[in-house]
């Protein structure tokens, strides 16, 4: 069975901003005051207009791309009292401080990645032994 779809897929601009890794906040203001239909978000993908290319490069960032670009998760951003987003300056800084509450939060992630992959092992270690 298939479906017709007769009016075209559309989302919430923090939606669209959220699938594109940019700060909602940056973004020009007809972005933030419409909607963006599917088509549009593949077009916005395919070949960034230069203010997604400038947002991307340059930031404002949102929490999770700066929490990426750290090496942290977002809870730990919010442990250490980062809440706001951050440019790529701002983050390049951050790792040139290298101050305490990261060098923390990345040994932290590192810790919680190796656990995910021992159970990751674990688990297929089972699954190879079951008939």
């Amino acid at each position: 069975m298939t479906s017709h779809q007769t009016a075209p897929q559309t989302m919430k601009p923090a939606t669209a901003a959220k699938k594109l890794g940019v700060y909602l906040e940056a973004t020009p203001a007809e972005f933030r005051e419409g909607v963006v239909s599917r088509a549009e978000l593949n077009a916005l993908q395919a070949d960034p207009p230069a203010w997604l290319q400038e947002l991307r490069r340059d930031g404002p960032h949102p929490r999770p791309v700066v929490a990426a670009k750290l090496g942290v998760s977002i809870a730990g951003l919010a442990r250490a009292g980062v809440t706001e987003a951050l440019t790529t300056e701002q983050i390049e800084a951050l790792k040139d401080e290298s101050p305490e509450w990261l060098q923390r939060e990345r040994a932290t992630q590192a810790e919680v990645r190796k656990e995910g992959a021992r159970i990751k092992k674990r688990n297929a270690e089972r699954a190879a032994e079951r008939p």
